[in-house]
């Protein structure tokens, strides 16, 4: 086994330990068995996510057991950390149906074979079979009201006016703190990972645990994944960057990271990916030799493109990119147009003969149509990669490619998708 706290404080990503010395000794001293949760707020993952994946992963790489623990019950209450008003609830079906793809989404990232076997729990599985008396007389009566109040998730609610907290969120710190008690009576487990912003609720578990079944118990955090200004990393004007290639494409994910800032990109290599040393002190000397190269963007959007959507969709990632910024449209696919149309490129639905002038107009690649006619008859405008000069002219589904889709070009580096209806 190898010394994994290291190796995480090396990466930047460990936050908080409740006994680092005393867990460097436990981990140290026989495989440990830890879990991380994921509540099903959305019918996806996202890049922050990986996180918490990747860290269960290299903690099973260190001969550790992880188990992903999915909130079939907590994703029915909501979380208060990390948000500044109430969660609204979500139906018990849309819950169930989002606990299904989460526990697959989680699955790709863990190891089921083996002396360190992954598990994948619901916690629904034990929290439906406990009645509110018992709740409260098993669980309830180790936690005090002031202390809850302390902790951040809470405070930070209260002291806003107006807002404060619901009966309802505020009882979920003693229902991620039962399933710690949970997971370490079925399964031994005895170390809870998590965010930085849920140690309050990991901490009450760990405090439970102890008395509960007076055992070892630990707690560690990560940092959470924010940009150099502060900013929640994987957000962007068109909401999260998903996991899920059908709400985020997986060419648009790889461009999402190629893009990278120049004072994120190590950071990212350090947190996101299994990387060595040896490549990431490449990637750093790259970026600061030839930053205009992106050789540290290419390969952190290599890395993850192909961890999260596999080696073939990197390639058809790899195609799109040097189709469109090389010239290479020939090389395009129809799969490939239609995760363009998804969410890689500005896209115009048409109609049958609309005038290129009207759609370039529409696409707002020229402010009004008397430009975008200007801009066609100057040469500036290309379709499916030939320049059209006759302003006059129209889209025809017959030079679609494919039947089904046309590339305009503004410029050289200024895209659109125009499709039929």
């Amino acid at each position: 086994m190898t010394d994994i706290l290291t190796e995480l404080e090396k990466r930047h990503i460990l936050a908080q330990v409740s006994d680092r010395s005393g867990l460097a000794a436990h981990l140290n001293a026989e495989p440990c068995v830890l879990y991380c949760g994921f509540d099903p707020t959305a019918p996806s993952l996202h890049v922050g996510n990986l996180v918490p994946l990747l860290t269960l992963r290299r903690f099973q790489l260190a001969g550790h057991r992880p188990i992903a623990l999915v909130g079939g019950a907590t994703g029915l209450i909501g979380d208060p950390s990390g948000t500044t008003q109430e969660r609204s609830l979500n139906d018990s079906e849309v819950v169930a149906d989002w606990v299904e793809r989460l526990q697959v989404q989680v699955s790709r990232f863990l190891d089921f074979d083996g002396d360190c076997a992954a598990r994948v729990v619901n916690n629904l599985d034990w929290t439906s079979q406990v009645s509110v008396l018992d709740f409260l007389r098993d669980v309830g009566k180790h936690f005090s009201i002031n202390a809850m109040t302390q902790r951040d998730s809470v405070k930070e609610r209260l002291s806003r006016e107006g807002e404060g907290i619901s009966f309802t969120e505020f009882s979920y710190m003693l229902l991620q703190a039962n399933d710690y008690v949970e997971l370490a009576r079925r399964y031994d487990c005895s170390l809870q990972i998590g965010g930085s912003d849920q140690w309050g609720n990991i901490v009450s578990g760990v405090d439970l645990v102890r008395r509960v079944l007076r055992q070892p118990s630990f707690a560690a955090t990560f940092e959470l994944l924010v940009k150099s200004d502060g900013t929640k990393f994987g957000k962007t004007a068109g909401g999260a960057v998903w996991l899920d290639p059908e709400l985020k494409s997986p060419y648009s994910f790889y461009q999402y990271f190629l893009n990278a800032a120049d004072d994120d990109v190590l950071m990212l290599l350090d947190r996101l990916t299994f990387t060595d040393q040896e490549q990431r002190a490449a990637a750093a000397e790259s970026l600061q030799r030839e930053p205009q190269a992106r050789a540290a963007q290419r390969l952190l959007a290599r890395e993850l493109t192909s961890m999260v959507h596999g080696d073939g969709e990197l390639k058809t990632a790899e195609r799109i990119t040097a189709a469109l910024f090389g010239g290479e449209l020939q090389r395009l696919e129809e799969s490939d147009l239609e995760q363009l149309w998804q969410d890689g490129l500005d896209r115009v639905s048409v109609g049958e003969d609309q005038t290129l002038a009207g759609i370039v107009a529409d696409a707002g690649l020229a402010q009004s149509r008397g430009a975008a006619r200007r801009l066609i008859k100057n040469g500036g405008v290309s379709v499916n990669g030939e320049v059209v000069a006759d302003e006059t002219s129209a889209l025809a589904r017959a030079q679609a490619l494919f039947g089904k889709f046309h590339l305009l070009r503004r410029g050289r580096k200024t895209w659109c998708i125009v499709g039929y209806e």
